[in-house]
Parts: C-alpha cells; structure tokens; sequence
C-alpha cells in the first residue's frame, strides 16, 4: 500500500505501494483457484508521538491485499497491519467482512501473518503454496485491490532484477525482486504468482522512475514461515562485523594477499556479535558457506547473478552456524560462527519500529529519550533534510560500542521554574550523569535515582552541562506532569514492578505535590 497514512515516502524514493498495471491475457483472468485466496484487508492504525511520547498520532484507516495460505493464515505486508488497534479482512467475491488479528509479524522483512478466529472464513478456500525464488524475465502476475475500485485487479509484470535493496518500511536491505511495470497506489501485500503459486509480495515502487516495482521474493517469505514455527519470531542474523571492498590493488598488497584473491577487509568487530572473539580487524573475508566473496562485498547466487554478501548470512537462522575462510597475516583460516545475533542488535540508533511504545524520562522537565529513526521521522518526510545536522551525523557510525548502545538525548524542555535557563535546550546528546559515563537511557535513569546529592548533573562529551537541583525537581514534578497533561513521568518499561510512580499517580489524580 503506497503510504497508507498519507502516502508516506522513504528517503531513497521508495514508496510503499499497492497495485502493477498492465494489460492481462483473458486467459490468464479465469484462474479461479488463485482468485478464491485473495483477501481485502482493512486497517485502523494509531502511531506513537516520538517528539511527544506519552501520546499518539490518533487512529487512521488504510486498505491493503493479501493472500490465504497453509495453516488458515492471511499472508500480507507488515506495513498494511503495523501500529493496528482494529484489523477485518474480506475474500473475493464477498461481501461479509471477518476480523482478524496478527500472528506473526517481520517489519525488517515486511511481512505479516493474519488469523481469523472464525473458522467459516476460510470454507472451500484452497490455500496458496510459496515457490521457489523465479528467474528475470519471467512474467508474474500481481493480485490485489488498487485504490479507484473494489473489485480484484490483476496486473501483469516482467521480473527485470534480482539483489539486495532496500526496504522502505524498514529501511533494511534485503534480496528484493524488481518488477517492470508501471506502479499505482493499490494493493500492497498482495501476491506476485507465477503458475499458481507465490514467487513474492508486493511491497513498493520507485518514485523517481517507471515502471519500476519490488516483491518481497519468496526466500525471504519461507524465511520467515520457517522462523516461527516455534510460534516465535527471532529475525534476520548478522555476523557483527563491518566490511570494507579492496578494489584497490595497493590495499590488498598491503594485506599480503596473493594474485587471484578475493574479499572483504573486516574493519570493525560490533561487541558481543557471532564475530566477537573469533574475527579480527585486518582479517580479510574470503568466502562464506564456500561461496568466493568479491572484493566489491558481492556473491554470485545463481550463475552470473551476484548479490550482496549479506544474503548468504541472511539465509540462515537465527543459532544456525556459519562456515567462513579469512585471510588472516598471510595464511587462510577456517572458521565457523555461531549466529545468535539478531540484525536489529548491530545498530546504535535502531531502524523504524513499530508495534511498539517510544522509551521516555522526564526529569525536571527535561524530555530524555534515545534518538531513534522513529524520532528523526518526526521532522517529516524530508527527515533526512530536516532533522538537525548533529544527529543525522550520527547515522554515519551507527553500530554499537562496548560503552554504550543507545544515543540518549535531552529532547526538549516542558517550561518550568526547576528548568529556567535551559528552556532552549533540544535534542542534546547526553553522555554522561554525575560524573559517570552511561550506556543508554534505563543507565540514565538509575544513575538519576541512585544519586544523593544535592544536584543532578548532566554532561555530553565535550563537557557541557546541565544541572538540576534534587529538592527542587522533586516538589515541582507532579505539578509539571499535570500541567502538560502528561499521565507519568516515564515509559511503562521504565517503571520498577514493585515500586510504581507515586509522581505518575499524583499527576493522573491531579494532585498538588
């Protein structure tokens, strides 16, 4: 679905979408069995406020496809269901809406599964079977509902591309198929189908060009079928390493490697990854599951078909192990990794989330949370021009550190007498409270809390402070909350089991402190 609030737009030009247009043999349209899996998937969503976090944006309806397959599942894209308080689904040719709910959900690699607790919803449906990954050139066909309609479209795409892209939902890269067909606003989720069976999802389109589309190909769907068959969703592995390509022949001289050589300069090791131990910066990656690495990071897949690096990783699950040969001071190694380090682990500022509350302090008025891409959205579609310059820096070196594995910011200031002075003061990247370094924002809270003097002292990495008297915060923080409406001074995460918030009580009882 091509931005089901608002026709949202990634910042590469890629836009989540809904329907492939062109014209379809007559033949092709009286495949009925294909037909009686397609269902019509109504939405209500309600989106968290990052710059406000104890809020949200309020509901919105959006509309997107989706097909029936083994198990009495909906298969669909986790951006048609992301943030949902209400989902119904409707099959071809009904007019009876269901209501479903969420199974399963990958937002890294787009996809969701629906049930539907009522069994008469799938009567006489023949579920569809998930194939293999196709070839280019090959002619799909794309079922969906577009926006202009409410009958079923059936549209008809030449597969032009297969590698690694970018998903827009999540921002992460993935093995993608391109689709050589004109893009509309329609029917995200929907199945790509070649002989009646799925070859992908219909998941987004290029706005700087046409006719250009991108499924989500059918390895990545059985990735994720796979996945949570334990009932529980673990997500795409990394090795925990940063690579750099050595097309330069005076860089590989360096690493003594021989004529012939291939590979990928291993230039950092991220804490605790599959990597942490058993690589080392300057070790050279030369193939992965006995497959050669190129020195530009790709892998040939299939015969003349090359990809990024990154899919032969992807492919596994997680705990699976990974065989590798490095290069290591002019001799090769052999190596296996375990992978038990999940995609989302490696980064500093986390991709887009969803399905999930923002983390939030207030201290003295003072708006403390990790800087996320969530946040950065909040500056709008054009986030990535807008948003201030410091932070977006910080998506330069976005991996984890042994000291610290979030960014915590003073966001904003809620205007108060405790706070006079500092009331200009905005997405501030704060390293350091009373003195100690903290790694991420629940650090941030206990060194708070934990402190007995007479002030609060918060620093960032160049020294700057902000100072905060105890007594002070403490008799004006119901009174604060209170008047910016706010129902407690922290995220539920934050809250200890035993203890809640007495100033969260005060504020949602209007007490005076």
């Amino acid at each position: 679905m091509l931005g089901f609030r608002g026709f949202r737009r990634h910042q590469t030009g890629l836009w989540l979408f809904l329907c492939l247009s062109l014209t379809v043999p007559l033949e092709l349209l009286a495949r009925q069995d294909v037909k009686e899996a397609i269902v019509k998937i109504y939405t209500v969503h309600n989106s968290p406020d990052y710059y406000d976090p104890w809020s949200m944006h309020g509901p919105s309806a959006s509309m997107g496809s989706g097909c029936i397959v083994k198990g009495n599942k909906i298969l669909t894209n986790a951006h048609v269901v992301s943030d949902e308080t209400f989902i119904q689904v409707r099959r071809f040719g009904e007019s009876k809406r269901f209501q479903a709910h969420v199974a399963s959900i990958s937002h890294a690699a787009d996809l969701a599964l629906l049930i539907v607790d009522d069994p008469a919803f799938f009567d006489g449906v023949e579920p569809l079977a998930v194939a293999g990954l196709p070839h280019a050139q090959q002619e799909v066909l794309v079922y969906g509902f577009p926006m202009g309609g409410d009958t079923l479209s059936i549209t008809k795409g030449v597969i032009s591309r297969i590698e690694n892209q970018t998903y827009a939902h999540s921002s992460a890269s993935f093995l993608a198929v391109q689709i050589d067909a004109a893009v509309n606003p329609g029917n995200s989720g929907g199945p790509a189908i070649i002989d009646n069976q799925i070859v992908g999802v219909a998941m987004q389109g290029m706005s700087q060009a046409d006719n250009i589309g991108y499924i989500v190909p059918a390895p990545i769907i059985r990735h994720f079928l796979d996945d949570i068959q334990d009932g529980a969703y673990h997500g795409f592995p990394s090795m925990g390493v940063l690579l750099q390509s050595m097309e330069n022949s005076s860089l590989k001289e360096m690493y003594r490697m021989t004529n012939g050589m291939t590979g990928m300069l291993v230039t950092k090791i991220l804490p605790d990854s599959p990597a942490d131990g058993r690589l080392k910066q300057g070790d050279v990656l030369l193939s992965v599951d006995q497959i050669p690495v190129a020195d530009d990071g790709t892998i040939e897949f299939r015969p003349k078909e090359r990809t990024s690096v990154s899919y032969l990783v992807q492919k596994h699950q997680i705990g699976d192990p990974l065989d590798i040969e490095v290069w290591r001071e002019g001799k090769k190694e052999s190596l296996k990794l375990i992978l038990n380090h999940p995609l989302e682990d490696d980064r500093l500022i986390p991709l887009e989330q969803y399905d999930t509350t923002p983390d939030y302090f207030i201290y003295g008025g003072v708006v403390f949370c990790p800087l996320t891409q969530n946040l950065l959205k909040a500056w709008g579609a054009k986030w990535y021009d807008a948003a201030p310059k410091d932070l977006l820096a910080l998506l330069g070196n976005n991996v984890k550190t042994d000291d610290r594995d979030q960014v915590v910011l003073a966001l904003k200031v809620l205007a108060a007498d405790v706070n006079e002075g500092y009331h200009e003061t905005a997405n501030w990247a704060i390293t350091e409270v009373n003195g100690k370094p903290i790694r991420n924002l629940k650090e941030l809270v206990a060194q708070v809390e934990a402190g007995a003097g007479r002030f609060i002292v918060f620093a960032d990495k160049q020294g700057n402070q902000l100072v905060l008297n105890r007594e002070k915060v403490e008799a004006q923080k119901a009174a604060i909350l209170k008047t910016y409406h706010i129902p407690q001074d922290r995220s539920a995460n934050l809250m200890t089991a035993e203890k809640p918030s007495q100033v969260a009580e005060d504020a949602l009882t209007h007490k005076s402190p």
